[in-house]
């Protein structure tokens, strides 16, 4: 949630408190109670919108990892193999290129499911240069594994934007309801002044006012450190 947003609702939270702590009857009463509501929703929307932050994260981080097993041992073993391999079959020499580093996760998942497909058709040419019979499943696993670390970051990203687009909505929702619970302590309390001060720096978005030095009174010194 950005800043912004978390200030309005920080305020709308402090205009409830103010509004229960002040019996409300009739009007107020179901304007509060909207509110109340409203806040609800919003913290709901708030927890859906850091699960899909984190489920994203986690994701990412997941499939950095998965990606550098499958660079870095799996493929680079089944890579060296074919090279061996294309001595006897020349048309392997370009089918068990590594993929680029900075390759993107759709290049990076062609291209690796490329070298699967090749390697398992020729899977018995390669077992007897050297490869172990179980790598061909390990990476079939891997880039299963990879492909739904893809989806998960799709549907937690789906999450965030749509709770994020609601926690918009719900905010602008708020902001009209405190403008009707504003005339309403208005008409209520106008007479009041202490009070119309106390519902100011609620409704504060910023955050409740700081009381004022009293006049007379004296900045305390700042004491700096010894040289």
């Amino acid at each position: 949630m950005n800043a912004v947003l978390r200030r309005r609702f920080e305020m709308a939270a402090r205009v409830r408190d103010f509004l229960r702590a002040h019996k409300t009857e009739g009007a107020e009463a179901a304007a509060l109670t909207r509110l109340e509501e409203l806040l609800t929703r919003a913290e709901v929307l708030a927890t859906q919108q850091r699960a899909g932050v984190v489920a994203a994260r986690g994701s990412i981080e997941q499939r950095a990892e998965v990606r550098r097993a499958l660079q870095g041992k799996l493929l680079r073993y089944l890579a060296g193999v074919g090279a061996v391999a294309a001595r006897e079959n020349a048309e392997l020499g370009a089918q068990f290129r590594l993929p680029r580093t900075r390759a993107t996760n759709l290049a990076f998942v062609t291209l690796a499911q490329g070298m699967l497909a090749k390697a398992t058709e020729h899977k018995d040419l390669l077992v007897k240069q050297g490869l172990s019979e179980g790598v061909l499943g390990a990476i079939a696993a891997a880039l299963e594994e990879f492909e739904q670390t893809l989806e998960v970051t799709r549907a937690a990203r789906r999450e965030h934007v749509g709770a994020s687009g609601d926690l918009r909505a719900v905010a602008s929702e708020i902001t009209e309801q405190v403008r009707l619970l504003d005339g309403l302590v208005r008409y209520r309390f106008g007479d009041d002044a202490e009070l119309m001060t106390a519902w100011a720096s609620t409704r504060n978005v910023v955050g409740p006012f700081r009381p004022k030095a009293e006049p007379g009174a004296q900045t305390p010194a700042i004491v700096k450190p010894a040289a």
